[in-house]
């Protein structure tokens, strides 16, 4: 016999409060929230992109799936877990020496580090870079990545010049071409180089992904040099000779530039120790030169 409240007679389907406080939660479906973990899989709800966790800082989480792709996700709802919706949070940090510290080695870039592997065959798809500094970080902190994928960084003087390298290159599938190019915000000379690249005839092999930085120097978080901010050094003077005047670094030659570089790389040791814009463009660029080659 089903229960009633006392006094209502027998099937009077309106014995409950139907308006009573609370009524909006008994339908409201809970999505449970789960801590991350390394090598939990994870699908993104609007994506589809499936992969196992393999890091997180800064209010995102990266997933690594199939042919070592890796994206970014920001941490928090909209992820299933088994086919389950589910939200994700950031777990509480452990002291040295405790659970988190037996994870698996990592590579600069955070990737699961695997066995050493023999030499590979470059593949004939290229990433360039605009200058030297900018392929040194890059080296410093995806150079495992690139070596597992067979992919050369090869740096280029600037982008003026991108439309005649892609020209001589002639991009195709399995010949692509990813360029990261500095300070790539809306309305800049970059991003109108790039438009135009997108647009001509190699356009669908062709990736210029940018950072919105003017100089690769201020992809480095400024704490890391125990600055509160880089110098906001004026139009019309060169970033690099501007931030060390700023500073009042030595800057009287391109060997003083130089030290100066070599000072700020120093202070990388991986990719926390860099800002999110410019990581991201980064991994789209890796996986874009090597998705005709994943099997």
């Amino acid at each position: 016999m089903p229960n009633r409240i006392a006094g209502q007679p027998p099937g009077n389907r309106y014995a409950t409060d139907v308006l009573a406080a609370g009524w909006q939660q008994k339908t409201k479906k809970v999505v449970p929230e789960i801590a991350l973990e390394r090598g939990m899989v994870l699908e993104d709800a609007t994506t589809g992109f499936c992969g196992a966790v393999t890091r997180w800082e800064n209010g995102l989480v990266v997933l690594e799936g199939r042919g070592d792709k890796r994206r970014s996700f920001p941490i928090g709802h909209g992820f299933l877990l088994e086919g389950k919706p589910v939200a994700v949070k950031a777990p509480p940090r452990h002291p040295a020496g405790g659970a988190a510290g037996r994870s698996p080695s990592r590579t600069a870039s955070g990737s699961v580090a695997g066995p050493r592997e023999k030499a590979k065959v470059a593949l004939p798809s290229r990433i360039y870079v605009e200058g030297r500094h900018d392929a040194e970080l890059v080296e410093k902190i995806w150079g495992d990545d690139l070596r597992h994928v067979g992919v050369v960084v090869e740096f280029m003087d600037g982008i003026d010049d991108l439309s005649d390298i892609v020209a001589d290159f002639r991009p195709e599938r399995g010949r692509r071409l990813g360029v990261l190019a500095d300070h790539l915000v809306p309305g800049s000379k970059e991003s109108r180089i790039a438009a135009a690249v997108s647009r001509g005839p190699y356009g669908s092999y062709v990736l210029v992904a940018g950072h919105p930085f003017v100089d690769i120097w201020q992809a480095v978080k400024p704490g890391r040099l125990g600055l509160s901010a880089w110098p906001d050094v004026p139009r019309g003077t060169d970033i690099k000779h501007g931030t060390c005047a700023a500073l009042g670094w030595p800057h009287r030659d391109q060997a003083d530039i130089g030290r100066a570089w070599q000072g700020i790389l120093a202070t990388v040791k991986s990719w926390s120790d860099l800002e999110r814009g410019l990581l991201t463009p980064v991994e789209q660029l890796i996986d874009f030169v090597t998705q005709d080659h994943i099997s």
